[in-house]
């Protein structure tokens, strides 16, 4: 369990790595592929009648606890991720798209996609806990827990083959509508989640360690599939198991008003539902269990027996040894949800060649389920000028978990590599670090 703690916290504070993929780019008036990630009605307002997407890497790290000013060459990330009373929220998010066809015909807008993601989330963590373990210098006190949200561990890697259709249903000179859908083919590939709510109880550390008691039973969720049921402390295993066997579906929904004026539009507007469905995990190895968690005074538990644990099934096998777990259901295959989104935005052209765009990410379901996968609620405003070979931006966000930050991209041809936290992490103060780039071919 340290080293899973441990390596997060390294994760977190590198510097070249926030939680909006393509932020920027994927609003342009430049239509491909990447708007219809966020919206499939776009694929009815594609630039040119054919877009290739060769390749797309977006990897994203946000958190609420270690800012750029803190990392130097002596950092002791385990005491700064648990620093403070404030619960610890971080998110570590890589998305790749892999090649893919989009193509305008009339009124029509058809595409095939592929992407893979890999997800390592830390939810509402107190920080006592990890402190208590990851601190190898003892401090002599008792600390009272009392926290009755769930408190998650969890990494998921999967792909999806998307297959989308828009179309415009009404068009005059200067207004037109139009709705589009995306079913997306889901292939699960590994998960763990480790999951503890209502730890009501107390750490108390002396000169031999530091251990912990309940004082009401807590209930704990252990589930694992894949080669996350081995180790997610190792990130290679995340890229060996991203596509695994065909066992889901999800789809996007999407609704698009274009507000025309001369040769592009004065007002760009949507709206769209994006990612509703689940995926069952399926392996040898598979666990999905609930327990009741149970640790009594008169047998506290010594937190120093995770200092080695890097998988899920040791740390349950040292609960199951020591007693303190009571089985209340189990099973082999999961069902995970996706993260449900609502994502709206405007884009508004100022003048020829700048545009300005409010986007709106809000989640559906909360990140806290032990079947949920996780995802950050998200305000950005993006200033943009775009020369039509060569385009540049500015992005504006509010990240939940990591607080404003200012980005910069650029796009030359169907070349883009942008961020949106770059600004800020070198004048402020940022939690949030991202990078991402890519490069599709449009023609006709």
């Amino acid at each position: 369990m340290k080293q899973i703690i441990v390596t997060v916290a390294l994760l977190i504070g590198l510097n070249t790595v926030a939680q909006e993929h393509y932020s920027g780019i994927s609003t342009s008036n430049r239509v491909g592929i990447l708007n219809a990630n966020i919206n499939p009605a776009e694929l009815a307002n594609l630039s040119k009648k054919f877009e290739v997407n060769i390749y797309g890497l977006s990897f994203n790290v946000a958190n609420n606890k270690i800012a750029f000013s803190d990392i130097s060459s002596d950092t002791d990330f385990e005491t700064l991720i648990f620093q403070g009373n404030s619960p610890v929220n971080a998110r570590i998010d890589a998305e790749i798209n892999g090649p893919g066809l989009a193509i305008r015909w009339q009124k029509w807008g058809f595409a095939v996609t592929t992407k893979a993601h890999a997800k390592f989330d830390m939810v509402n963590v107190d920080p006592t806990i990890g402190n208590a373990i990851t601190n190898d210098n003892i401090i002599l006190n008792t600390t009272s827990l009392n926290y009755p949200g769930n408190q998650r561990l969890s990494g998921t890697s999967y792909g999806e083959v998307g297959l989308s259709a828009a179309r415009t249903f009404f068009e005059n000179d200067n207004h037109k509508f139009s709705a589009g859908v995306t079913l997306k083919i889901l292939f699960p590939g590994s998960y763990s989640n480790f999951g503890l709510s209502n730890l009501n109880g107390t750490v108390t550390e002396n000169a031999t360690g530091a251990y912990l008691t309940t004082s009401s039973p807590a209930t704990l969720n252990i589930a694992y599939s894949g080669n996350l049921a081995d180790s997610f402390t190792n990130f290679d295993d995340y890229s060996k198991s991203i596509f695994g066997g065909l066992n889901g579906f999800a789809g996007d929904i999407g609704f698009n008003y274009q507000w025309k004026k001369g040769k592009g539009y004065k007002l760009n507007a949507g709206l769209a539902i994006r990612n509703i469905g689940s995926m069952t995990f399926k392996d040898d190895n598979n666990a999905s269990t609930n327990y009741v968690l149970n640790i009594p005074q008169t047998n506290p538990l010594d937190l120093s027996l995770f200092e080695n644990v890097d998988n899920l099934g040791d740390v349950e096998q040292i609960l199951s040894d020591g007693g303190y777990l009571t089985q209340t259901s189990g099973q082999t295959d999961f069902k995970v949800k996706l993260p449900t989104v609502l994502s709206t935005y405007a884009d508004f052209r100022i003048v020829p060649k700048l545009y300005v765009t409010a986007f709106l990410q809000q989640k559906v379901n909360e990140d806290s389920g032990n079947d949920q996968i996780t995802v950050p609620n998200i305000f950005s405003i993006t200033p943009r000028v775009n020369l039509g070979f060569f385009e540049t931006y500015v992005p504006v966000s509010f990240n939940e978990i990591s607080g404003t930050n200012i980005g910069l991209g650029f796009r030359l041809g169907g070349f883009y590599l942008g961020t949106s936290s770059l600004v800020s992490a070198l004048v402020s103060d940022s939690k949030q670090g991202d990078i991402y780039t890519g490069f599709r071919w449009a023609f006709l």
